[in-house]
């Protein structure tokens, strides 16, 4: 069964649109402060991997309120991005972000999805993913959308929450995150709900190990997975192999 958000009948895809529309507002504020800021860090070890190739054109997925690709910008002076979410209002929280940043001839953002990502055929040397690939309403057809649009050569950097492996920090991790984290991101953002669906979407997602298979399916190559803080998030990596004639 597919964890959504609300369950009303809607599709995923509509749930998540619909949810992040409605924590928009407050999504930076509690992202950051429920995480203790630790998703800062991890995101920057996701620029560094992203810069090792020195791509000048990068998908960044599911952006949300932009700040990975930003990050991107800020760390890759030659490089532009274009940002895609499903949520309007996440879009427009970003749009003030970059343009405050003076990034606006660098970063362009637009609503789309993971299956239908950009422009026609591969026309980018990266593409990122951060916290974003669990709310994909199709999983594999979301990757196989990101394997097309990115050119041969090229990469998918994918951060992910997970399930810490050690059991106690398993037990402390799942506590915090499926009650603590629930009750503190409801009363801020007045929708219990959307942070009720974070904890069992991670509950729902595949291991590492399937996940990299996955990602060998949807046409990657080379995947493999970094632990990051113990287990509790993943850096994913897939290559696009160059032909050779």
């Amino acid at each position: 069964m597919t964890v959504k958000p609300y369950n009303t009948g809607s599709t995923k895809k509509e749930e998540v649109r619909g949810m992040f529309d409605n924590i928009a507002p407050s999504y930076d504020f509690l992202n950051h402060a429920l995480s203790f800021n630790i998703d800062r860090r991890w995101r920057r070890q996701a620029v560094e991997e992203v810069r090792r190739g020195a791509p000048r054109r990068i998908l960044d997925m599911a952006t949300g309120t932009g700040d990975l690709a930003i990050e991107l910008a800020r760390r890759m002076g030659d490089a532009h991005i274009t940002g895609v979410d499903l949520s309007e209002k996440m879009l427009d929280v970003a749009r003030r972000k970059v343009e405050a940043r003076g990034l606006s001839d660098r970063i362009a953002l637009r609503q789309g999805d993971a299956e239908h990502p950009a422009e026609e055929g591969a026309c980018f040397d990266a593409a990122t993913v951060a916290f974003g690939v669990r709310n994909f309403g199709d999983l594999h057809a979301g990757l196989c959308g990101l394997a097309r649009a990115i050119k041969p050569g090229g990469k998918v950097v994918i951060l992910e929450f997970s399930r810490p492996r050690n059991r106690l920090f398993r037990a402390l991790f799942g506590f915090y995150f499926g009650k603590v984290l629930p009750w503190v991101g409801g009363m801020v953002s007045h929708d219990r709900q959307a942070y009720a669906y974070l904890p069992a979407s991670v509950g729902e997602f595949p291991s590492p190990e399937a996940f990299v298979a996955m990602m060998g399916r949807a046409g990657f190559r080379e995947c493999r997975a970094r632990s990051l803080s113990g287990g509790i998030a993943h850096i994913y990596i897939g290559e696009m192999i160059a032909k050779t004639f």
